[in-house]
């Protein structure tokens, strides 16, 4: 194995996905979920860089498009292992989850089976977004993370005779109230709205790597 700059940058992902729950164990919220946050996102970055620079730069290698999915599954599986964590446990947050890591196993078990013939199941456009969705998806449910513990409320316990009063123009917002509000509203229902439209995207893909493995799973 080389170490490429591509490769190397694979290597980084795959050690920030167990690193994303290590934070919390070793340091206190709200640092925990600033750095949940900024590996994630930074993890998720490399994901497109390395795969860019790989080819810009002829470096692709067997090494590499063998650990990248494996980075990108361990990326994915952690953080929301982590996420239900730190959220709690709600039917909003499982179902997704359930879905995404349903799928993650069962195209991994296709490709596995497939063996040499796994390249049936190349990525298409759709996963590739998928993928996408699903990043942005993460990065905004632990910001809510860090906004719920940071701020010290939820977004249902906050004081609604003071919002309203606040958005209403009828008191001063001494304490930043409304960013903080909007940015509880903005984290926590578009990230579970994008993790939604991940987790349809999910199924979607994975019925379409099920149906071009049919040949190659109907008996002789």
């Amino acid at each position: 194995m080389t170490w490429t700059l591509p490769n190397i940058l694979t290597v980084f992902r795959l050690i920030a996905a167990p690193a994303l729950g290590l934070v919390f164990l070793l340091f206190a919220r709200p640092y925990a979920d600033w750095l949940a946050l900024i590996l994630f996102i930074t993890a998720s970055l490399t994901d497109y860089v390395d795969g860019y620079l790989a080819r810009k730069w002829g470096q692709v290698s067997k090494f590499g498009a063998m650990l990248d999915p494996i980075a990108d599954k361990a990326m994915v599986v952690i953080a929301l292992a982590v996420l239900l964590g730190i959220l709690g446990v709600t039917g909003w947050l499982m179902i997704p989850v359930v879905a995404i890591l349903f799928r993650e196993v069962f195209v991994s078990g296709l490709r596995e089976f497939l063996g040499d013939t796994a390249g049936t199941l190349k990525v298409t456009q759709l996963a590739k977004w998928k993928t996408t969705v699903q990043m942005v998806a993460i990065s905004l449910l632990f910001a809510w993370g860090l906004f719920e513990h940071f701020f010290g409320m939820q977004i249902y316990g906050m004081d609604g005779e003071i919002v309203r009063d606040v958005l209403g123009g009828l008191v001063e917002d001494e304490f930043g109230l409304l960013w903080k509000y909007y940015g509880l509203l903005l984290t926590s229902w578009g990230g579970l709205a994008l993790l939604w439209l991940a987790a349809g995207l999910t199924l979607i893909t994975g019925g379409d790597y099920f149906l071009k493995a049919m040949p190659y799973l109907r008996e002789e």
